[in-house]
């Protein structure tokens, strides 16, 4: 009997248009022979929609009109079981009930990757792959992200972060942590990705324009030391806290003479062939070299620090880890875990000799293998607290209502 996979993406991000890449090329990769593979769109004013319209990557050129042709739909738990319902209930609604298994959160940013769904999935109590909520948190937000892995003894730059309104509140205050840096300094929101709301400051009123522009997106503001030159380094890692594995690595090239690596350079493609290839094919369209031009002492030196970050963060599921080397001292740096890739890194692990298809079956397993382990866990426990309270001791408890 075939499981029952739902593929979750899209959302209320400023990467919607990415997640429908990255989880159009995971639902392919998926296999039709061992899974029922239901595509659920997130519109970007968090509503849910299926429809066979969904396999089909054209029908998001108009996002409003598809929703129109598309089943709205909801999640409801029934007899020990999650069904994927209709919201307008009809005479044929029962046909359209799709039971759910597993599920697969393509999504990424804000309310999907930082621990936003996954948390709707727990209180549903479905299996689903990837981190769980804590893990997706801390690996959506970089201060937080940050603070661990230093705790941790993983080499990062040097940095310091703001909240948005500092800028109104303490400007000097902000500019002297910046010089003390030294310019140039790299600015980004807390808790986005791709590259969105990034930018580069060599002075201070570069740094006010910069901080501006990262604030937009996030209350939280980090600002970082620029390594120059340098080269990015990327490792994907696959497994859980018992098991995993580093795959090849990558260095990510750009398609510009910018210093940043651009939402460009990620999603529109870098290198000759992406620029006569036509439609986007996500991360796997951005310029690299695979293998990472590099020795086999940094090779390893980088996937130990991969699989460290993976574990201290309490990541599962497959992640991407993006590092920074500087390219005369050779000194390696963490710069961010990804808990929901672009393009899932699958061309990090079929450059490691595993399929996209193999990918996603190990992605299922790690899913079923969790929700067992949970399912052995304590979550609650009966008690007589409800049976001996009365209105004396409501009266006394500390914060009662009156």
């Amino acid at each position: 009997m075939k499981l029952n996979v739902a593929v979750f993406f899209g959302g209320e991000t400023v990467e919607h248009e990415v997640s429908i890449i990255s989880a159009h090329q995971a639902l392919e990769a998926l296999d039709r022979n061992k899974y029922e593979v239901t595509p659920v769109y997130i519109a970007k004013d968090r509503t849910m929609y299926t429809s066979e319209l969904l396999w089909d990557i054209k029908s998001f050129i108009n996002l409003n009109e598809l929703k129109t042709k598309c089943t709205q739909v909801t999640l409801v738990q029934t007899e020990g079981k999650v069904l994927l319902q209709p919201v307008r209930q009809t005479l044929f609604s029962k046909k359209l009930s799709i039971p759910i298994d597993v599920a697969i959160p393509v999504m990424h940013g804000t309310n999907g990757e930082d621990g936003s769904i996954q948390g709707f999935f727990e209180m549903m109590k479905i299996p689903y792959a990837g981190c769980d909520v804590i893990a997706a948190g801390v690996g959506q937000d970089k201060v937080l992200q940050k603070h661990i892995l230093h705790d941790n003894g993983l080499p990062i730059t040097n940095w310091f972060w703001a909240y948005g309104t500092e800028l109104d509140d303490d400007r000097e205050g902000l500019l002297k942590k910046a010089r003390k840096l030294i310019y140039p300094v790299i600015l980004k929101p807390a808790r986005t990705g791709s590259s969105v709301g990034i930018s580069i400051a060599h002075n201070d009123e570069e740094y006010i324009e910069c901080f501006e522009e990262a604030r937009q997106y996030d209350e939280k503001v980090i600002t970082e030391k620029v390594i120059k030159p340098m080269k990015e380094i990327n490792c994907s890692v696959l497994g859980n806290s018992d098991e995993a594995k580093a795959s090849v690595l990558e260095q990510v090239g750009h398609a510009t003479d910018d210093e940043l690596l651009s939402f460009r350079d990620k999603y529109q493609g870098g290198g000759k062939s992406s620029k006569t290839s036509g439609a986007s094919k996500g991360m796997a369209s951005a310029a690299r070299l695979v293998p990472a031009p590099i020795s086999e002492e940094e090779t390893k030196l980088i996937q130990k620090y991969a699989l460290q970050t993976f574990k201290v963060l309490g990541a599962s599921g497959v992640c991407r880890i993006d590092f920074i080397m500087d390219s005369e001292t050779k000194t390696v740096y963490v710069n961010e875990i990804n808990t929901i890739p672009g393009s899932l890194a699958f061309y990090l692990w079929e450059a490691s000799g595993m399929s996209f298809t193999e990918l996603m079956d190990e992605l299922v397993r790690l899913a079923l293998d969790r929700e067992r382990k949970r399912s052995r866990m304590t979550f609650s426990y009966d008690t007589n607290l409800l049976e001996t309270y009365n209105e004396s001791s409501a009266k006394g408890s500390k914060g009662a209502k009156r």
